[in-house]
């Protein structure tokens, strides 16, 4: 019996050419086959506070002008992976945020802390809350740097029903009540 896709492929490819490939096939079975990275939830930057103003003296009214302006910050990238967790109905994400700060007028010389938040969501559910903060030195030639954060570990928990990927993760700066409502409002 003959087998044209096999004849096929030796007319078109040598036999060195498909090493490669069958070395990497050779490598699906066995112990661990069918073992795959899990769903990721998706990680995207938060509406609103995915950007940032911040001013060296945010609760006077006349504190709001640009010599006054400390830094602006916007959320320019959320990067992560996913792996099984050490139990069988948990996956563990790990999470880089990348920051932009662009230097303001009263940037101060020994650098400010920038927070963040990253929230875990599933739908309108907010799972967990947490606050980071780096410090950050921009030095004075310098109009603005992009901050990577250290690798920022979650372990999600899934069923068989329920994965990963139906989680959301949110990233965005940690805002005071008047930054919120100052954005909020579009200024």
């Amino acid at each position: 019996m003959r087998r044209p896709r096999l004849d096929l492929l030796r007319r078109t490819l040598p036999l060195a050419a498909l090493l490669p490939v069958l070395a990497a096939l050779g490598g699906c079975g066995g112990p661990g086959r069918d073992q795959f990275a899990p769903a990721c939830p998706e990680a995207r930057p938060m509406p609103v506070a995915d950007h940032l103003r911040r001013y060296r003296t945010p609760n006077q009214p006349d504190g709001r002008d640009v010599p006054d302006l400390e830094y602006t910050g916007l959320v320019v990238g959320v990067a992560g992976s996913c792996r099984n967790g050490g139990k069988p109905d948990e996956v563990d994400a790990t999470l880089k945020v990348r920051l932009q700060l662009d230097r303001g007028p009263a940037f101060p010389a020994g650098g400010v802390d920038v927070p963040y938040v990253v929230v875990v969501a599933s739908g309108s559910r907010i799972l967990s809350r947490h606050t980071f903060s780096n410090h950050v030195v921009i030095p004075p030639a310098t109009p603005k740097v992009i901050l990577t954060s250290d690798p920022i570990a979650i372990a999600l928990p899934v069923k068989r029903a329920a994965s990963a990927a139906g989680y959301t993760i949110w990233v965005g700066f940690n805002l005071t009540k008047d930054e919120f409502s100052a954005q909020s409002a579009g200024r």
